[in-house]
Protein backbone atom coordinates (compact mmCIF):
# COMPACT_ATOMS: atom_id res chain seq x y z
CA UNK A 1 0.00 0.00 0.00
CA UNK A 2 0.89 3.56 -0.64
CA UNK A 3 -0.34 6.59 0.63
CA UNK A 4 -0.89 9.72 -1.55
CA UNK A 5 -2.05 13.37 -0.15
CA UNK A 6 -3.83 15.59 -2.58
CA UNK A 7 -5.25 19.47 -1.80
CA UNK A 8 -7.74 20.13 -5.00
CA UNK A 9 -10.52 22.12 -3.01
CA UNK A 10 -13.27 21.09 -0.63
CA UNK A 11 -12.48 18.03 0.72
CA UNK A 12 -16.57 17.12 0.42
CA UNK A 13 -16.01 17.06 -3.24
CA UNK A 14 -12.93 15.54 -3.91
CA UNK A 15 -13.19 13.10 -1.19
CA UNK A 16 -16.42 11.67 -3.44
CA UNK A 17 -14.28 11.43 -6.46
CA UNK A 18 -11.47 9.01 -5.41
CA UNK A 19 -13.40 6.57 -2.72
CA UNK A 20 -14.92 5.20 -5.56
CA UNK A 21 -11.82 4.23 -7.61
CA UNK A 22 -10.55 0.68 -8.24
CA UNK A 23 -7.45 0.28 -5.68
CA UNK A 24 -8.42 2.72 -3.07
CA UNK A 25 -8.61 1.42 0.10
CA UNK A 26 -9.12 4.52 1.97
CA UNK A 27 -9.95 7.87 1.67
CA UNK A 28 -9.56 10.55 4.79
CA UNK A 29 -10.23 13.95 4.26
CA UNK A 30 -8.18 16.50 6.57
CA UNK A 31 -5.81 19.22 6.48
CA UNK A 32 -1.84 19.93 5.60
CA UNK A 33 0.87 22.06 4.96
CA UNK A 34 -0.17 24.55 7.73
CA UNK A 35 1.40 26.22 10.87
CA UNK A 36 -0.63 24.76 13.89
CA UNK A 37 -0.86 21.21 15.31
CA UNK A 38 -4.32 19.39 15.43
CA UNK A 39 -6.20 22.01 13.46
CA UNK A 40 -10.03 22.25 13.69
CA UNK A 41 -12.58 22.47 10.76
CA UNK A 42 -13.68 26.35 11.97
CA UNK A 43 -10.05 27.21 12.52
CA UNK A 44 -8.82 25.84 8.97
CA UNK A 45 -11.86 27.71 7.70
CA UNK A 46 -10.67 31.92 8.86
CA UNK A 47 -7.67 30.57 6.39
CA UNK A 48 -5.04 31.78 9.24
CA UNK A 49 -3.64 28.45 9.76
CA UNK A 50 -1.94 27.96 6.29
CA UNK A 51 -3.68 24.75 6.26
CA UNK A 52 -5.37 22.97 3.04
CA UNK A 53 -8.73 21.16 2.95
CA UNK A 54 -6.80 17.44 1.55
CA UNK A 55 -7.46 14.00 1.12
CA UNK A 56 -5.22 11.19 2.46
CA UNK A 57 -5.29 8.19 0.11
CA UNK A 58 -4.29 4.72 0.88
CA UNK A 59 -4.08 2.93 -2.61
CA UNK A 60 -2.53 -0.48 -3.75
CA UNK A 61 -0.15 0.52 -6.57
CA UNK A 62 -0.60 -2.69 -8.42
CA UNK A 63 -3.94 -1.85 -9.03
CA UNK A 64 -4.06 1.59 -9.71
CA UNK A 65 -0.57 3.68 -9.83
CA UNK A 66 -0.24 7.36 -8.49
CA UNK A 67 -0.27 8.49 -12.51
CA UNK A 68 -3.85 7.40 -12.51
CA UNK A 69 -4.09 9.38 -9.04
CA UNK A 70 -2.47 12.51 -10.78
CA UNK A 71 -4.67 12.03 -13.45
CA UNK A 72 -7.67 12.25 -11.90
CA UNK A 73 -6.39 14.89 -9.71
CA UNK A 74 -5.90 17.70 -12.56
CA UNK A 75 -8.96 16.75 -14.04
CA UNK A 76 -11.64 17.10 -11.68
CA UNK A 77 -10.23 20.30 -10.25
CA UNK A 78 -9.00 23.76 -12.06
CA UNK A 79 -5.10 23.63 -11.12
CA UNK A 80 -4.90 27.41 -12.67
CA UNK A 81 -6.79 29.13 -9.93
CA UNK A 82 -4.77 30.26 -6.85
CA UNK A 83 -6.40 30.04 -3.33
CA UNK A 84 -9.81 29.02 -5.32
CA UNK A 85 -12.29 26.56 -6.32
CA UNK A 86 -15.45 27.70 -7.86
CA UNK A 87 -17.07 29.33 -5.27
CA UNK A 88 -14.89 28.11 -2.57
CA UNK A 89 -11.99 30.83 -1.95
CA UNK A 90 -8.92 30.91 0.53
CA UNK A 91 -5.58 29.40 0.79
CA UNK A 92 -7.38 27.12 1.80
CA UNK A 93 -8.80 25.56 -1.25
CA UNK A 94 -5.36 25.80 -3.07
CA UNK A 95 -4.24 23.24 -4.99
CA UNK A 96 -1.18 21.22 -3.57
CA UNK A 97 0.30 18.06 -4.15
CA UNK A 98 2.15 16.78 -0.50
CA UNK A 99 4.54 14.17 -2.11
CA UNK A 100 5.57 11.45 0.60
CA UNK A 101 8.08 9.92 -2.19
CA UNK A 102 10.90 11.36 -3.90
CA UNK A 103 9.60 9.27 -6.91
CA UNK A 104 5.43 10.87 -6.45
CA UNK A 105 7.50 14.37 -6.47
CA UNK A 106 9.33 14.02 -9.85
CA UNK A 107 6.15 12.29 -11.46
CA UNK A 108 4.12 15.68 -10.15
CA UNK A 109 6.43 18.17 -11.11
CA UNK A 110 7.43 16.61 -14.24
CA UNK A 111 3.63 16.38 -15.22
CA UNK A 112 3.21 20.26 -13.97
CA UNK A 113 5.95 20.96 -16.57
CA UNK A 114 4.17 18.85 -18.91
CA UNK A 115 1.02 21.07 -18.59
CA UNK A 116 3.07 24.34 -18.56
CA UNK A 117 5.30 23.67 -21.55
CA UNK A 118 2.46 22.80 -23.69
CA UNK A 119 -0.40 25.08 -22.56
CA UNK A 120 -2.30 22.46 -21.72
CA UNK A 121 -4.34 24.57 -19.63
CA UNK A 122 -5.40 28.59 -20.75
CA UNK A 123 -3.05 29.79 -17.97
CA UNK A 124 -0.03 28.68 -15.90
CA UNK A 125 -0.76 25.56 -13.44
CA UNK A 126 0.04 26.78 -9.92
CA UNK A 127 -0.49 23.01 -8.21
CA UNK A 128 2.64 23.38 -5.69
CA UNK A 129 4.70 20.10 -4.75
CA UNK A 130 5.52 20.44 -1.11
CA UNK A 131 6.99 17.27 1.17
CA UNK A 132 3.93 16.65 3.70
CA UNK A 133 7.29 15.05 6.30
CA UNK A 134 9.61 17.84 5.76
CA UNK A 135 7.14 20.95 6.72
CA UNK A 136 8.24 23.96 4.71
CA UNK A 137 5.13 25.54 2.46
CA UNK A 138 6.87 28.73 0.21
CA UNK A 139 9.55 28.74 2.59
CA UNK A 140 7.63 28.97 5.77
CA UNK A 141 8.27 26.05 8.18
CA UNK A 142 4.74 24.16 8.51
CA UNK A 143 3.73 21.56 11.35
CA UNK A 144 4.55 17.79 9.91
CA UNK A 145 2.41 15.68 8.41
CA UNK A 146 -1.37 15.50 7.73
CA UNK A 147 -4.59 16.02 10.40
CA UNK A 148 -7.28 14.23 10.05
CA UNK A 149 -10.80 16.11 10.09
CA UNK A 150 -13.60 15.79 12.05
CA UNK A 151 -15.90 12.97 11.84
CA UNK A 152 -18.84 14.75 10.55
CA UNK A 153 -16.72 15.39 7.46
CA UNK A 154 -15.94 11.52 6.30
CA UNK A 155 -18.10 10.10 4.39
CA UNK A 156 -19.66 13.40 3.76
CA UNK A 157 -21.09 12.89 0.08
CA UNK A 158 -22.38 9.09 0.58
CA UNK A 159 -24.58 10.37 4.07
CA UNK A 160 -25.67 14.00 2.49
CA UNK A 161 -26.22 13.03 -1.16
CA UNK A 162 -29.98 14.98 -1.23
CA UNK A 163 -27.96 18.00 0.21
CA UNK A 164 -28.36 21.01 -2.72
CA UNK A 165 -24.09 21.59 -2.36
CA UNK A 166 -24.20 17.67 -2.95
CA UNK A 167 -26.43 17.86 -6.23
CA UNK A 168 -25.34 21.12 -7.43
CA UNK A 169 -21.32 20.83 -7.04
CA UNK A 170 -20.72 17.20 -6.50
CA UNK A 171 -23.02 15.24 -8.23
CA UNK A 172 -21.64 16.97 -12.11
CA UNK A 173 -17.91 16.13 -10.93
CA UNK A 174 -19.13 12.56 -10.38
CA UNK A 175 -20.27 12.48 -14.09
CA UNK A 176 -17.24 14.24 -15.56
CA UNK A 177 -15.75 11.15 -13.55
CA UNK A 178 -17.42 8.58 -14.66
CA UNK A 179 -17.27 9.73 -18.14
CA UNK A 180 -13.84 10.55 -18.50
CA UNK A 181 -12.21 7.67 -16.09
CA UNK A 182 -14.95 4.91 -16.31
CA UNK A 183 -12.27 2.28 -16.38
CA UNK A 184 -10.73 3.18 -13.00
CA UNK A 185 -13.89 3.34 -11.19
CA UNK A 186 -15.63 0.45 -9.05
CA UNK A 187 -18.85 -0.95 -10.54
Amino acid sequence: MQTAVFANGCFWCTEAVFVGLKGVKSVVPGFAGGTVANPSYEQVCTGKTGHAECLKIEFDPAVISFGDLLSVFFNTHDPTTLNRQGNDVGTQYRSVIFYTSDEQKTQAESLIKEFNDTRAYDKPVVTEVISLEKGMTNGIETVVGFYPAENYHQNYYETHKDAPYCQLVIAPKLDKLQEKFGKLINN
